[in-house]
């Protein structure tokens, strides 16, 4: 299946706990002010690959504790993402899935986009858009304050935002 990524990073520390291998994905609606991807915001740039490429890479490397699917904004390939993130699962390794809408968002619509699918397969969703505001060094994995670091499976289960640890 296709994907339009702005780039891979093999070993990453910063995009979830543990050792990740991140996907960022190319194209975001957000234009989040002060955004540390700006070069991800272009639906038609970056470069295709296909997502059996990108599973061959992740499991290249025995040391990794998940994936990371970062942007751009990975909502806007859902599909694609929920179906590499499934056979990610098979092989036993968490998911994180950055986005800059709100968890309440895409439960909302959950049923159309494959947002649902990707939700579906995510441990942990970073949500809400960046605000440049409400930057802060402090919070773990997250830009701003007001970016939440959601335990997505909990989350889906009660229908409503459950938090999770760091």
């Amino acid at each position: 299946m296709e994907l339009r990524i702005a780039g891979t990073v093999n070993d990453s520390i910063v995009d979830g706990d543990g050792l990740r291998f991140t996907v960022f994905t190319q194209g975001c609606p957000h234009h989040c002010k002060g955004c540390h991807n700006p070069q991800t915001h272009d639906f038609n740039g970056g470069e295709i690959t296909d997502t059996s490429l990108l599973l061959e890479k992740i499991k290249g490397n025995p040391l990794l504790d998940g994936v990371t699917f970062s942007g751009g904004e990975p909502f806007c390939q859902a599909e694609q993402l929920a179906e590499l993130g499934r056979q990610i699962k098979k092989i036993g390794l968490n998911i994180v899935t950055y986005t800059g809408y709100t968890f309440e968002q895409l439960y909302a619509e959950r049923d159309k986009n494959g947002w649902g699918d990707l939700l579906s397969v995510t441990d942990i969703l970073i949500d809400g858009q960046f605000v440049e505001e409400l930057k802060d060094w402090e919070v773990k994995f997250r830009g701003s304050s007001n970016q939440r670091y959601i335990d997505c499976q909990k989350s889906l289960e009660k229908g409503t935002v459950v938090l999770a640890e760091i």
